[in-house]
C-alpha cells in the first residue's frame, strides 16, 4: 500500500484531501498543528508543529518511507526552503508544492501555465517594497525546486480557494465577511474591485485534482494551476453572499480599504495589505483550467459551480460560530460611522 504524508492536513484543501486519499487506497499520515477528526484504519494522525527553521520533526517523518507528500506549509524564506526540500526529494518518489495563482502577473488573459509571474516582470525596485509577499517566496519557491535539476515534484498554483470557514470576498476573509453578515453590519469593500473578474474554487474539487496528480508520471515535473474555469465580477461574489447570508455591502475608495485591511500588529501592514489587492485582487483572474483536467481527467462540468458551493459551505458551518475578533471589523464599525454611512 502507497503511503502518503499531507503536511498541513486540516487547512482549506486538506480537510478534503485526506479522505479523497483514503478512499483511492493509500495509507495516510496527516500532520496539522489541530487534531483530524477522522478515524480510519489507514489514517495517522499527527498534532504537531514544524517550524520550517528547525527539521527535526520531518527528519523523523520521513523515516516512514512515503511514496508521496503533499506539501502545504507556508516558507516565508528561500533558505529554510531551500534546506528542506533535498530531504523531501530525496525520500519519497512524488512531491507535491503548494505555490500560488497569485504569482501570475496581469499580463494575459485567460491564464495558462506559462502566463509570466509577477517575479519576472517586475523591477527590483517594486519587489523591494515588499519583499516579504505571499506571491514572491512561494514563486522563489518554485525556482528552487526547478534549479535542483530533479523531476519527482510537481508545482500547483490554486485560485481563491473557498471552504468551511473560509469564505473570502475581495481581500475580506470570513471573520469579515460572516462576522459581519450575522450582525447585519455592511461589509466595505474597494469600487475599484466591483468589475474585476475573480476566480474562486470550492475546496472539495480542488483536493480531488491534487488526489488525481499523486504518483501519476504524466504530473512529474510540471506546474498546475488547479483551479476551475468558472470567473464571476466581484459585484457577483458580494450579491451572493447577500443571497445566502443577508451581508450587505458598501463601496469606498480603494486607499480607504487598504488603510481599513492593513493589519497593525504586522510589520509592513499597509504594504501587505495593498500588495494583496493592487497586485492580485484588481487583475482580472480567468483561468485556462485545461492543463490540470487533461492531466487528472476530470471535466470542467463536474466542478462546483460557486453560488452552489458558497451555499455548500455556508450551510456546514454552525450558525452560532464565532470567528476570532478582528481589527478590521472594529476598523470598518469606525469609517462607517465617520462618514455616516447606512
Amino acid at each position: 500500500m502507497n503511503k502518503v504524508l499531507v503536511l498541513g492536513a486540516t487547512g482549506a484543501m486538506g480537510k478534503y484531501l485526506v479522505p479523497y486519499l483514503l478512499e483511492m487506497g493509500y495509507a495516510v499520515d496527516a500532520v496539522a498543528m489541530d487534531k483530524f477528526a477522522l478515524g480510519h484504519k489507514n489514517l495517522r494522525a499527527f498534532a504537531m508543529s514544524l517550524p520550517e527553521d528547525n527539521d527535526d520533526a520531518i527528519e523523523e517523518l520521513l523515516k516512514n518511507e512515503y511514496s508521496a507528500i503533499v506539501d502545504f506549509l507556508i516558507y516565508h524564506k528561500t533558505e529554510n526552503f531551500s534546506r528542506r526540500i533535498d530531504k523531501f526529494l530525496n525520500n519519497t518518489d512524488h512531491y507535491i508544492y503548494l505555490s500560488s495563482y497569485r504569482t501570475y502577473a496581469n499580463e494575459e488573459h485567460p491564464i495558462k501555465e506559462t502566463s509570466p509571474l509577477l517575479l519576472d516582470v517586475l523591477s527590483p525596485e517594486e519587489i523591494a517594497k515588499n519583499p516579504g509577499d505571499y506571491s514572491l517566496y512561494k514563486a522563489e519557491g518554485e525556482r528552487v525546486l526547478r534549479a535542483l535539476g530533479k523531476k519527482n515534484w510537481s508545482i500547483i498554483r490554486p485560485a481563491i480557494t473557498y471552504s468551511v470557514g473560509r469564505y473570502q470576498l475581495v481581500t475580506c476573509e470570513a471573520n469579515v465577511v460572516y462576522t459581519r453578515a450575522m450582525a447585519g453590519k455592511a461589509v466595505l469593500l474597494p469600487e475599484e474591485a466591483m468589475g474585476v473578474q475573480a476566480t474562486m474554487s470550492w475546496a472539495g474539487d480542488i483536493a480531488r485534482m491534487i488526489a488525481r496528480m499523486i504518483l501519476n508520471p504524466a504530473a512529474y515535473g510540471e506546474t498546475y494551476t488547479v483551479s476551475t474555469a468558472e470567473h464571476n465580477e466581484w459585484k457577483t461574489v458580494a450579491e451572493y453572499y447577500g443571497k445566502l447570508i443577508g451581508m450587505k455591502y458598501q463601496t469606498i475608495p480603494t486607499e480607504d480599504f487598504i488603510g481599513i485591511m492593513a493589519n497593525p500588529a504586522r510589520e509592513n501592514g499597509l504594504i501587505g495589505a495593498r500588495w494583496q489587492l493592487c497586485y492580485d485582487r484588481l487583475f482580472d483572474r480567468i483561468i485556462d483550467n485545461s492543463k490540470i483536467l487533461n492531466v487528472t481527467g476530470m471535466k470542467q462540468s463536474e466542478l462546483m459551480p460557486l453560488y452552489d458551493g458558497l451555499k455548500l459551505v455556508l450551510s456546514e458551518l454552525p450558525r452560532d460560530h464565532v470567528f476570532a475578533p478582528t481589527t478590521q471589523n472594529d476598523r470598518m464599525d469606525e469609517y462607517i460611522k465617520a462618514k455616516g454611512i447606512n
